[in-house]
């Protein structure tokens, strides 16, 4: 019986009209569930007894469930169990201009990150749309108050989960629905070529994210694993296509590894590449782990490269760290989870 919140609304239409019920019965629905976040269907009180019997009978309202919270300043970090018992988590961060999550996408992740605590444990299978909701709606239901943006940052690559993942941005996106804007969520990818092509085809102006992390493909091969199946040439080809398409700028991310990809001559090649592009890249220092042996890039040199980027007028920022006193890297939580559950 599949999920009520794994439909978007068009689906959800074509379900009453293929049943001889009137369309706007979806909106109905989408209002309780998303508006006045009522999740029983005898609570649903204007659709009718008959209505609300189709919805217990054909529909599950079943939801993951929240295990773990830990916060600190202005971020608060969950972890959830899935009906089938495996775990992921999401981040909350609170800014002001607003209240973003960071989303997961899979139960674990193949990419292979060498500094990425999410890889640590291997994909399992990709997560639901309502999956992904769902992290939305039970973490505005403890902070009670309404998640402003999006980014799917957290467990997973969103491109080796496009359907599911395309699904969910059309249900949060829906003015029915959640009503998150659409330049509000930002999809994020280390590099899956097949998900961009595909992705520039979409309709909206949902915002597209490149986790790049290195100048050239020496030091990308050596940190990232994607980069020996899509090379940096054929990466940037992609995304020139993306921008001339779209005409939406791309975030370059750009994790700070002490000694690996931060020095000046890195600073110098990037800027290179990134010459006249409609871009920018965010610098992230690096959140340490005690299982990963990489190093966060020393503040002083952090600086140096991001003066370096503004010299070469490339648009930069420096990501506002967060979360000292959380599990802050992502798929950490998760990952010390599973070990003190003997899963490692």
């Amino acid at each position: 019986m599949r999920n009520i919140y794994d439909y978007t609304l068009g689906e959800l239409e074509d379900y009453f009209v293929s049943i001889g019920d009137k369309k706007f019965r979806a909106t109905q629905v989408f209002d309780f569930l998303y508006k006045k976040r009522i999740e029983e269907p005898e609570k649903m009180m204007n659709i009718g007894t008959k209505c609300q019997k189709i919805l217990q009978d054909n529909f599950s309202f079943e939801k993951i469930k929240l295990l773990i919270k830990q916060e600190d300043v202005d971020v608060s970090k969950y972890l959830f169990e899935l009906l089938d018992g495996e775990r992921i988590e999401s981040v909350v961060m609170f800014h002001d201009y607003g209240i973003s999550i960071c989303v997961s996408s899979q139960v674990g992740c193949n990419m292979g990150c060498r500094f990425c605590e999410s890889g640590r444990l291997k994909k399992v299978r990709n997560l639901e749309a309502y999956e992904i909701v769902q992290q939305i709606l039970l973490i505005e239901e403890d902070i009670k108050k309404r998640i402003t943006h999006v980014v799917m940052m957290g467990i997973g690559e969103p491109m080796d989960n496009y359907n599911n993942v395309m699904r969910f941005v059309k249900i949060i996106n829906c003015g029915k629905g959640i009503g998150i804007g659409s330049r509000h969520i930002t999809i994020s990818t280390c590099g899956v070529i097949p998900g961009i092509e595909k992705f520039m085809q979409e309709e909206g102006q949902v915002n597209l994210a490149i986790s790049l992390h290195a100048p050239n493909d020496t030091i990308r091969k050596e940190i990232m694993s994607i980069a020996s199946a899509y090379d940096m040439d054929s990466l940037f080809q992609v995304i020139k296509k993306y921008i001339q398409k779209t005409n939406r700028r791309v975030t370059m991310e750009y994790i700070m590894l002490d000694g690996i990809n931060d020095t000046d001559d890195c600073a110098r090649e990037l800027a290179k590449k990134l010459k006249n592009m409609m871009c920018y890249v965010n610098l992230i220092p690096y959140n340490e782990t005690e299982n990963i042996g990489y190093k966060r890039s020393k503040k002083s040199q952090i600086l140096r490269f991001y003066d370096i980027l503004k010299k070469e007028n490339i648009n930069v920022t420096i990501r506002r760290e967060f979360g000292g006193k959380v599990d802050a890297a992502c798929g950490q939580l998760r990952a010390n989870n599973a070990f003190l559950k003997g899963e490692f």
